[in-house]
């Protein structure tokens, strides 16, 4: 289900990060006095009254005087305004775009700047819904100076200090209120085609596989690192089966996203990511696995999306009749958390392989939505239990009284038993794998609640 979006925006050093960090309850992004430290892009889920919407911490957003004409890039929302860095003011633009509410965070103890009001009057032509967060107000003489932000002309103010988490409540009641109403984000309004992700670290060629997918040029191919800025939609026929196309830009490892388009280009990803059925994680060959295709697998883990991993530029790489089994070793020693994901190996510039590309992700598709009959799960776990009754120290054993699958897409079981606090991880992995051997659920991930009898406690 998409999560409504809200973007947390201002210039440097007026505590976004701090802010950030209080409304999502935990430290995610590295605060400091020092001007610009957001490097890379937060994000992290908030729920409020029932509500649940994304927040995303940014980097500030700074004015500069140019060294000369050729620095004069303004946009038409900027014309005839104090400038921008360019790249800061496209992050700007994107945030205001993607978001569906937008925060400006100002400070108290330094009042309304330029940088304030240029960009206040960018959000004003927007027309989307913002709020002002006055921060810093930690005092009662701070707090009557909140009023002075009512001239930025954005409608409400809320003063709060994030540092110490005053008005942040008061500041989330504004939030839900503003945010669209909760049908916009119904799934039986959106598209109900087949939703799959390309995504992958930058230069690994997801823009080259689309083009091969598609037969014809519709994304920009290039070498330059970082060329596709947005996620790009295109919708196709693959054997009566209406499939959406996403491509989306590279993510680079934490601390290498340069501010500005490419920023924000990362955010689109992991939108994109939210917003898919299945991902398909490209990986170099020639580069191996790396950290940070790890961390994007890591995030597809997280969306409970399901995934198909793709080794692309396999024509690149020096063969011999072990170099694919070696390989594929490494790849489920690296990504050993998605060991349920199968590997295809391609070159999406000589086309190799690439009619199993679609193919497989329709399968995983299909297997993101299989259901498991109440007898039949039940016949499993009996069969599990036999073979490996569940250890315990105490004097207490865990009793699986019976399960059923409660929901698809992800697959999603319920079992009833005598005590979740019994249960051991360990024990909760092989009850997975003996599911796993009679119904792979190849590239899914299946999720498993664990319920005691009277309903009082729940473990997932």
């Amino acid at each position: 289900m998409k999560k409504p979006m809200v973007a947390l925006v201002g210039r440097p050093n007026v505590g976004k990060s701090t802010l950030f960090n209080r409304l999502v309850g935990e430290r995610k992004a590295v605060t400091s006095e020092i001007p610009g430290t957001t490097r890379d892009r937060i994000y992290g889920n908030v729920d409020w009254r029932g509500t649940i919407f994304t927040v995303v911490d940014t980097g500030g957003i700074e004015i500069y005087e140019p060294k000369s004409d050729r620095d004069i890039t303004l946009s038409p929302l900027a014309e005839g305004s104090a400038l921008f860095v360019p790249e800061i003011r496209g992050q700007a633009l994107l945030a205001i775009r993607e978001a569906d509410v937008i925060v400006l965070v100002t400070d108290v103890l330094d009042g309304i700047t330029a940088a304030d009001e240029e960009i206040a009057d960018i959000l004003r032509r927007s027309e989307k819904p913002a709020i002002v967060a006055a921060n810093k107000g930690d005092n009662e003489q701070r707090m009557s100076e909140v009023v002075d932000f009512y001239a930025l002309g954005l409608g409400e103010v809320i003063g709060i200090s994030a540092l110490h988490g005053t008005g942040t409540g008061d500041l989330l009641d504004a939030v839900v209120d503003a945010l669209p109403h909760k049908a916009d984000f119904d799934p039986e309004v959106e598209d109900e085609t087949l939703k799959i992700a390309i995504v992958g670290r930058p230069n690994v060629g997801k823009s080259s596989l689309l083009n091969k997918l598609l037969g014809e040029e519709r994304s920009i191919v290039s070498e330059v690192a970082g060329t596709t800025r947005d996620a790009i939609d295109t919708r196709i026929k693959f054997y009566n089966e209406e499939i959406t196309l996403i491509d989306t830009a590279g993510i680079r490892r934490r601390g290498k996203v340069e501010p500005g388009i490419e920023k924000y280009s990362v955010l689109r990803a992991y939108r994109a990511v939210q917003r898919a059925d299945v991902a398909l994680l490209l990986i170099d060959a020639v580069d191996g696995v790396t950290a940070q295709d790890a961390h994007i697998a890591g995030m597809i883990v997280d969306e409970k999306k399901s995934v198909v991993i793709i080794v692309n530029k396999w024509d690149a790489v020096e063969k011999d009749a072990f170099t694919m089994t070696e390989f594929e070793k490494k790849v489920r020693q690296d990504l050993n958390f998605i060991a349920y994901a199968p590997i295809l190996y391609v070159s999406a510039l000589t086309g190799k392989r690439i009619h199993q590309v679609l193919e497989t992700a329709v399968l995983v598709y299909e297997e993101r939505m299989r259901r498991i009959s109440t007898s039949e799960l039940n016949r499993i776990i009996r069969e599990a239990v036999s073979r490996h009754a569940p250890a315990s120290k105490q004097p207490r054993k865990l009793k699986i009284y019976y399960g059923s699958q409660v929901r698809v897409d992800p697959p999603t079981f319920l079992f009833h038993v005598n005590d979740p606090k019994l249960l051991h991880l360990t024990y909760e992995r092989y009850l997975e794998n003996c599911i796993r051997q009679e119904y792979p659920f190849t590239g899914t991930p299946i999720r498993l609640s664990f319920r005691a009898r009277d309903g009082n406690l729940d473990k997932e």
